[in-house]
């Protein structure tokens, strides 16, 4: 869950993208209508900006009272353009997508519809990046699409393991079937081949800080959820979580793709336990950046950072 408010934003040296942005309206695996735009690679691609065949796309997954227009997602994403077409979309209940935010339960359906729109469009390989909330959705999403669920061994981990990563890949997939259809379709194109998770929290229901306590004052009351509404332009359920879905920390060890956990150590909403947290249960699969002076989400994510994240997607 990313900030109430966006706020100020940092600004950004990198060029504007000159080629016009595809734009589209998906449909999650429930429905729901999903506003996304396509950003072809600034870097090498001809005049038509179409796709390179095999080329990379990273989906920019964006924090709560975010929307794929809202400047600091631009800024990230003519960042990630400059080394591969992006992908920028609006979760439900944001923007101009349908439905209404489920704080990160649903979601996952959403970023699934995103990815699969990449390969759609010829991309082999497909890079999620998300914060905060958005972070909290990569994870899970990594988690419920993999590529050992679709029949790719992932080199060098034994069959014990992989059996036992499976086997609670499934028990998970089942306790959340009715929520997250990870199966629909049988979607191997909706995976991702690399993680990156941007200020994402560990685990759910947290408060330990005053602006946790403002954010579930905003989801969980109706004057709150009327304020979401017309102060930040986000149309939030009403229902519970039923049942509560599998938590970041739960989903990180299931998750089979290269991933990286970055988190500033200034971060107003979730302090550094969380990404330890998460390190901790991805162990070896996992590589944790904890930035000095950094705050939260794609807000306090400036042009460096960006840049050293891009890279390492590059090399992953």
């Amino acid at each position: 869950m990313s900030s109430v408010s966006e706020g100020r934003f940092l600004s950004s040296s990198v060029p504007s993208i000159t080629r016009g942005p595809r734009r589209a309206t998906l449909r999650a695996g429930d429905g729901v209508r999903i506003e996304a735009v396509y950003t072809p690679c600034t870097a090498g691609s001809g005049p038509s900006g179409d796709p390179a065949p095999g080329g990379t796309a990273v989906v920019l997954a964006h924090g709560f009272t975010g929307a794929a227009d809202r400047p600091a997602l631009l800024r990230a994403a003519a960042v990630f353009a400059q080394r591969a077409a992006v992908i920028t979309f609006s979760f439900r209940g944001h923007g101009r997508s349908g439905g209404r935010s489920t704080v990160g339960d649903r979601e996952v359906l959403d970023l699934a519809a995103a990815v699969s729109w990449a390969r759609s469009l010829g991309h082999r390989r497909v890079v999620t990046v998300g914060f905060s909330m958005g972070g909290s959705v990569v994870l899970r999403h990594a988690a419920l699409y993999t590529a050992v669920e679709f029949g790719e061994s992932r080199v060098g981990e034994s069959g014990t393991a992989e059996a036992e990563r499976g086997e609670r890949r499934s028990g998970a997939q089942k306790a959340h079937e009715g929520r997250i259809e990870a199966h629909s379709g049988g979607r191997a194109d909706a995976r991702a081949d690399v993680v990156v998770a941007v200020s994402a929290p560990a685990r759910w229901y947290y408060r330990g800080t005053a602006p946790m306590r403002r954010l579930h004052w905003v989801v969980t009351r109706p004057l709150g959820r009327l304020v979401g509404r017309l102060g930040f332009r986000t149309r939030i359920h009403r229902e519970d979580w039923d049942p509560v879905p599998l938590s970041p920390v739960e989903a990180v060890p299931l998750i089979t793709a290269p991933l990286l956990i970055v988190h500033g150590d200034r971060d107003p909403y979730f302090p550094v336990d969380h990404p330890r947290m998460l390190k901790a249960a991805a162990g070896e699969g996992a590589e944790l950046w904890l930035e000095r002076g950094m705050g939260h989400a794609e807000n306090a994510a400036d042009e460096g950072l960006l840049t050293r994240i891009a890279d390492w997607t590059e090399s992953a």
